[in-house]
C-alpha cells in the first residue's frame, strides 16, 4: 500500500472523528444523562430525642427514631422522557422498642432529565392522588445556583428551596439548598376529647398542621441528592386553633452509611458524564486532527514520489 492510499485512509478516519467528537459530546451525553427507571436504593435516616403521639399509649412518647426509606423504579410505567418511582416509609421507635409507628407511601412520575414532576401514572401520597409541581427526587443537571421549586410530600405542594452556599460532604463538591415550609394543614381527625384535656367522654376533631425546614445538598453536575436533613414539626390543633398536642417532632438526618453511598454514586455519575461530554470529545477532536495533518503530509509525500 503506497504512500497515498494510506493517507486518504488517514483522512478519512480524522474526518470522522472530528465530526463525531461534537455528536458525542451534543447528542449521545444528553442520551446518557437521565434518571433511571429501574432505580432501586434504600436510604436510612435517625432522629435523636424526637417526640410523637402515640394512639395505642393516648400520649406524646420521646424517643430515637430510625427511619428507612425504600425506592423502587416502575419500570413497565418509564418510558423515553419519564420516569416513576414508588416510595415506601417506614418509622421505628428505638428507645421504646416500638417498630412500625408510622408507614407512608407515594408514587411519583417525573421527567428523567429536569427531574420536574408530571402528574400521570397514578401519582399518589398514601393512595390519596396528588399534584405533582417542582423538582421530584433529583435536581436538574447541571444544577445553577438559584431559587428552585422542589415538592415537599408532607405538605403535598411544592415550596422554594434556596440555594444557600457550597459545601463539600465526603471531600464531594455539592450545592446546599434550603426550603422552608409554613405551616400547612395536613390532615383532619377525630380523636377521644380525653387524651387532650378536651373532655372525658367522646370525641373531638383535630387539625395537623405540619412545617419545617429541609436541607438539601446537591451534586451540581448529576442534580442527584447526596444528603439530606429535615427539621419536622407537627401539631394537633383544636377547631378554635389552639394547639393541643405534638403529632410529630424531630430532627431527621441521612445516617453515614446513607450518605456514603450517595455521594459514591454521584461522583461516578459525575465523573461518567464529564468523560463521555467533555474528554471523550476533546480526544476524538485530537485524534481526529491528528490523523487528518498525518493522512494530507503522507499523501502530498505520495504524490511528490510518484
Amino acid at each position: 500500500m503506497n504512500r497515498v492510499v494510506v493517507g486518504s485512509v488517514l483522512i478519512a478516519v480524522g474526518a470522522f472523528l472530528i465530526v463525531l467528537a461534537p455528536l458525542v459530546r451534543l447528542q449521545v451525553a444528553p442520551a446518557f444523562m437521565a434518571a433511571k427507571g429501574d432505580q432501586y436504593s434504600i436510604s436510612k435516616l435517625h432522629a435523636t430525642g424526637a417526640q410523637y403521639f402515640s394512639i395505642p399509649d393516648g400520649k406524646v412518647l420521646t424517643a430515637d427514631l430510625d427511619i428507612i426509606v425504600t425506592t423502587r423504579g416502575d419500570v413497565k410505567e418509564a418510558n423515553d422522557d419519564r420516569v416513576v418511582w414508588d416510595e415506601f416509609t417506614a418509622v421505628n421507635d428505638v428507645t421504646n422498642s416500638k417498630p412500625g409507628i408510622n408507614f407512608s407511601e407515594r408514587r411519583s412520575a417525573f421527567d428523567k432529565r429536569s427531574g420536574v414532576g408530571l402528574n400521570c401514572c397514578g401519582a399518589s401520597i398514601d393512595k390519596a392522588p396528588v399534584q405533582l409541581q417542582g423538582q421530584i427526587y433529583k435536581f436538574p443537571f447541571d444544577v445553577e445556583k438559584k431559587t428552585y421549586q422542589v415538592f415537599n410530600a408532607s405538605a403535598g405542594k411544592a415550596f422554594d428551596a434556596r440555594f444557600v452556599g457550597e459545601e463539600q460532604v465526603n471531600g464531594l463538591a455539592t450545592y446546599k439548598f434550603e426550603q422552608t415550609v409554613p405551616e400547612t394543614r395536613t390532615q383532619t381527625l377525630n380523636a377521644p376529647a380525653a387524651w387532650f384535656g378536651m373532655g372525658t367522654s367522646g370525641d373531638v376533631q383535630l387539625n395537623r398542621f405540619y412545617s419545617g425546614t429541609v436541607t438539601y445538598w446537591i451534586e451540581p453536575t448529576t442534580g442527584a441528592p447526596v444528603k439530606q436533613e429535615q427539621v419536622r414539626n407537627e401539631v394537633l390543633k383544636s377547631q378554635d386553633g389552639i394547639e393541643r398536642s405534638k403529632a410529630f417532632v424531630a430532627t431527621a438526618k441521612m445516617t453515614d452509611d446513607t450518605v456514603k453511598g450517595l455521594v459514591d454514586s454521584a461522583a461516578e455519575g459525575k465523573s461518567q458524564i464529564n468523560l463521555i461530554r467533555t474528554t471523550l470529545p476533546i480526544v476524538l477532536g485530537v485524534v481526529g486532527v491528528v490523523l487528518l495533518l498525518g493522512g494530507l503530509l503522507l499523501a502530498l509525500r505520495g504524490r511528490r514520489s510518484a
